[in-house]
């Protein structure tokens, strides 16, 4: 094997979950559906729907799902919220069609969508990483039935603005190579390297929470979904994107972790600078998961945040 296969299969084990963990719960009995149309037919996102109260929504980020979330999700149950945790398309127990249609746009389409038919006003969107890249772009949408739904905002270590690509992503977004590796590599493997970059603690998670995440990417759907999403997770319009985050009036929440290697924390303080009504709040000792390394300190932040 030549020097640059290995050292590319090497880095994209540091890549299939880095950008943030978590698998689906197959157990979990109490998983909706909601069909989504599209130009190309229905897509379906899986849901799980708890609590009474205003509306939160959680959208993971890449290679996760709603299992992300289950640390916080409860606690927003506890503090009067409904919540309801979606997983994207293309991740978790949604729909992994084969196609392109993977960026941040069209998940926002799919989650606009979801928000219009399940009737939800005075939505919180929570956004992780890439899910954060969705909220910024549901947040930018010019159609004012779309826009009078959202309230407000929270961006934990989120997608924002373009920046150097890992090493890995660059692998994962090539042609064949990136398939090559994502097949050479036991996933297994990859997601203990992944878990170990995303953390700050790697004794935070163990064998049984590898084998959970290793479990939602081992058919040929969720990795379709990981390559598609790689190759678009920076659109090529995300300068002009960006510069429009002055014009987001709604009051927002930026969570970052201090020790983040995937995302910076500058990123996160130069999006506050950039939203008008923003406060920014640092995470001690965690790396690119809060919501898992830190979930105490993540719903405190939350809870002081949301309280009426």
């Amino acid at each position: 094997m030549s020097p640059f296969l290995k050292k590319a299969i090497t880095a994209l084990a540091a890549l299939l979950l880095v950008a943030c963990s978590g698998a689906y719960m197959t157990s979990d009995a109490d998983v909706r559906y909601l069909a989504m149309a599209t130009e190309d037919g229905a897509v379906r996102l899986a849901y799980r729907d708890h609590g009474k109260g205003k509306p939160v929504i959680l959208l993971h980020g890449f290679g996760a799902s709603s299992y992300t979330w289950r640390h916080v999700e409860p606690e927003l149950v506890k503090d009067g919220f409904r919540v309801l945790t979606v997983d994207l398309k293309g991740f978790g127990l949604s729909d992994k069609p084969i196609d392109e249609k993977y960026s941040i746009f069209d998940q926002a389409h799919l989650i606009s969508g979801f928000i219009r038919q399940m009737q939800l006003n005075d939505v919180t969107i929570i956004g992780h990483s890439l899910g954060g890249g969705v909220a910024l772009v549901l947040a930018l949408d010019d159609k004012k039935d779309l826009r009078d739904r959202i309230s407000r905002l929270v961006l934990i270590d989120s997608v924002a603005y373009s920046q150097n690509i890992p090493i890995a992503f660059n692998i994962l977004r090539t042609p064949v190579i990136g398939q090559i590796g994502s097949r050479l590599v036991p996933i297994e493997v990859q997601t203990r390297v992944a878990l170990k970059l995303a953390f700050y603690d790697d004794s935070k998670f163990d064998s049984e929470d590898v084998k959970q995440y290793a479990d939602a990417l081992k058919d040929t759907g969720s990795r379709h979904a990981l390559i598609q999403t790689a190759r678009q997770i920076l659109p090529e319009n995300l300068p002009e994107l960006s510069s429009r985050y002055r014009l987001i009036k709604l009051p927002t929440l930026i969570l970052w972790c201090d020790h983040d290697k995937v995302i910076k924390p500058n990123i996160g303080l130069r999006l506050h600078n950039n939203l008008p009504n923003s406060t920014f709040r640092i995470i001690r000792d965690c790396g690119h998961l809060p919501q898992e390394e830190k979930p105490e300190e993540t719903s405190r932040a939350l809870r002081v945040f949301l309280k009426p």
